[in-house]
């Protein structure tokens, strides 16, 4: 379904990431981790097509997607989550929404549908300005209106960090809810959400892949993981 191959990322002669290769399959979860600036949401910002890599391949249902602007992949099912949870703050809950709608050719009453299906307190919140929401809600609002349309692909730079448990738990249900419908590639430091939902685990050291877990079992044992964060 997707797969890189031999990736090498630079922010000029900096190289970020080397010869990165991994695959993800249709309907699993691919959870990246590994300490701050070890290259990951690089990697997420270069399959997004945010950033050009220097050498290797981006893959994505049999064609090469390599250095396709954003709003290409965007039309080809690729959703992409930025760790920095950014809305539309002067506008309300329910026009972000129509925004991402229209983006994708997607009526709004579907769309509304879609969002009120994962995380029905949204309702609530509907005509509230963006701005105004925590960063939990701002963070749901996010993940939701990455599934506007038909995405295929989720690219999820840090859903949990800096949130409450409670708020935690919700995003973990969203996307728990979400296995074998769409496949995903999430960056997360919370190891008891990559115990949960990992269906493989990558851990990137040094802009490179210094370990895959395939293994429930491996991946279960967070204790192994804890020296890479």
């Amino acid at each position: 379904m997707f797969a890189v191959k031999h990736l090498d990322v630079a922010y000029g002669h900096a190289l970020v990431l080397h010869d990165v290769s991994f695959n993800v399959r249709k309907g699993q979860m691919a959870f990246f981790i590994g300490r701050n600036g070890a290259g990951k949401t690089t990697l997420l910002k270069t399959i997004m097509g945010l950033m050009k890599p220097r050498k290797g391949s981006i893959t994505y249902q049999g064609k090469e997607v390599s250095g396709v602007p954003p709003e290409e992949l965007y039309a080809q099912g690729l959703r992409y989550v930025a760790q920095e949870k950014k809305v539309f703050g002067n506008l309300t809950v329910k026009e972000n929404i129509e925004i991402a709608a229209y983006a994708s050719g997607e009526p709004l009453d579907r769309a509304l549908e879609k969002m009120t299906a994962i995380y029905p307190k949204l309702t609530n919140f509907m005509k509230l300005k963006a701005g105004q929401l925590s960063g939990g809600q701002r963070q749901i609002l996010l993940v939701g209106r990455a599934l506007v349309g038909a995405p295929k692909l989720l690219l999820i730079d840090e859903p949990t960090q800096g949130l409450a448990a409670v708020v935690i738990e919700d995003i973990a249900t969203i996307l728990k809810n979400l296995k074998d419908q769409v496949s995903a590639v999430i960056v997360e430091q919370n190891l008891a959400i990559v115990k949960e939902l990992a269906d493989c685990v990558f851990i990137l050291k040094e802009g490179k892949i210094a370990r895959e877990i395939v293994e429930k079992t491996e991946i279960a044992d967070t204790k192994g993981l804890e020296e890479y964060l």
